[in-house]
């Protein structure tokens, strides 16, 4: 941990910052910093999964068709399996993790504490999913700890389903709603996201991470407002695994962005190469590969693979 970055220079965007890497150019001062700002994206991995075993356990007692609550009860029992192994890895690779951002935390709460059973199944489900399957897929491609991409990939295996429920629920769902009704949960998904957007990776919350690296803090927000100015507007984002990227195409593939609300999301992405790519969500692939590598494990002793229960 004190001599090997876990992830490549070019996937730490703080680094392309020209005040950030000449300050941070001794090699060991550089791998400390990006090994924290990994412990700070596995610390919100892990109070994501924390915050979503708490909804998986709500939605258990207000949904009302038996089998929607025994898919709910079982993927209670899938987070509390993935809030075990991030603790786990956190534990062996720094000792404890740090606090959830604000943002997150606010949103976390918003969502666990709501009563109505849309507010639930789109921020937990697509939401807060969708920025997750984004994140582990940029982390299996990217990371440079093998553990870390197993761990992912193994998550994947069950967070791709969780993602399908609610894609499943929205196309049950979504085309029976009033117009009156689509509003507000269209409304409510669009503040959401763009909580999420401006805030997650917000400069002033992360603060407090810059001077132990000889950093000012100020004159980083003051470098990445500079660079968000000098931005050319019409970009937009194309790198399959942004974890913007695949929460847009969750909420479009789901029905969510409408003529309403697209101009909203259009800043980010360019919707219709987002609606002609298909179904596929980027860690498709990589969860299909980690079901195949437990089902050589489970069926090790030559017992024949049946189909998984959940398809």
């Amino acid at each position: 941990m004190a001599n090997e970055p876990m992830m490549p220079d070019d996937q730490v965007p703080l680094l392309r910052l020209p005040y950030v890497r000449d300050t941070l150019s001794d090699p060991r001062r550089r791998t400390a910093f990006i090994n924290h700002m990994q412990l700070r994206n596995f610390s919100s991995i892990l109070h994501g999964e924390q915050g979503a075993l708490n909804l998986s356990a709500s939605l258990c007692h207000v949904l009302k068709d038996q089998g929607a609550q025994e898919y709910a009860a079982n993927q209670t029992r899938e987070e509390a399996r993935h809030v075990t192994a991030f603790a786990m890895y956190v534990r062996s690779r720094w000792g404890r993790p740090v606090e959830c951002s604000a943002a997150l935390k606010a949103l976390l709460v918003e969502i666990i504490e709501a009563p109505e059973v849309y507010k639930k199944i789109v921020g937990m489900q697509m939401l807060v999913e969708g920025l997750a399957m984004g994140a582990f897929a940029q982390g299996f491609r990217h990371s440079r700890d093998p553990l870390a991409r197993k761990l992912f990939q193994l998550v994947m295996t069950d967070e791709a389903f969780h993602h399908k429920f609610g894609k499943i629920w929205a196309d049950r769902t979504i085309p029976h709603l009033s117009e009156a009704e689509r509003a507000i949960v269209e409304d409510w998904t669009a503040h959401c996201a763009q909580k999420l957007f401006f805030d997650r990776g917000a400069p002033n919350q992360m603060a407090e991470m810059f001077e132990p690296f000889g950093l000012d803090p100020q004159r980083v927000v003051e470098a990445i407002a500079e660079r968000r100015k000098a931005r050319d507007p019409g970009m937009r984002i194309t790198n399959e695994t942004n974890i913007f990227r695949v929460l847009i195409k969750t909420l479009l593939k789901a029905g969510l962005i409408t003529e309403r609300t697209r101009s909203f999301y259009a800043l980010y992405v360019d919707l219709d190469e987002l609606r002609a790519e298909g179904d596929r969500m980027v860690g498709d692939d990589i969860a299909e590969e980690g079901i195949r590598y437990l089902q050589e494990i489970n069926f090790k002793d030559g017992a024949r693979p049946v189909s998984i229960a959940a398809e």
